[in-house]
């Protein structure tokens, strides 16, 4: 609930107008990165490497993202790549050395996103509150 007084940083109107006036191809890619944004390892992907503050290795990457499968981490970082996210650097060695690092775009949407994420963490109480309500009325 909003505080009385408090006037939003934004206007829905404004952003469904803003959205009107996309293309049918700029709309398809805005859905898809608002999904990027809410996919399970996206963000957290993206926040270990911006956290390291320079390139990472795949393998520290996966030890720092908690419960992610090789495959998940290998088609996220992809996607990642695939968007001006993060880059991939290949160096040419024995065995070959592959580094991610965020670009300035990916630091964007991360201080973008942050407080968002940080409210969601302020609020876990009252999410929880509310699922222990909503569950012992269904019993």
């Amino acid at each position: 609930m909003r505080k009385i007084g408090k006037k939003a940083p934004f206007s829905w109107e404004h952003i469904k107008d803003l959205c009107n006036a996309l293309t049918e191809d700029e709309d398809s890619l805005t859905r898809e990165m608002v999904s990027c944004i809410s996919d399970k390892w996206s963000l957290w992907t993206m926040s270990v490497i911006a956290e390291h503050r320079r390139p990472m290795r795949f393998s520290r990457i996966m030890e720092n993202v908690e419960g992610v499968s090789q495959k998940s981490l290998t088609k996220t970082l992809r996607g990642l790549e695939r968007d001006g996210l993060v880059t991939r650097a290949v160096f040419a060695e024995v065995p070959p050395r592959v580094e991610y690092a965020i670009t300035p775009l990916g630091t964007e949407m991360l201080d973008n996103v942050a407080p968002l994420w940080l409210w969601v963490a302020k609020s876990v109480h009252r999410f929880q509150e509310a699922r222990a309500a909503f569950d012992r009325r269904r019993i």
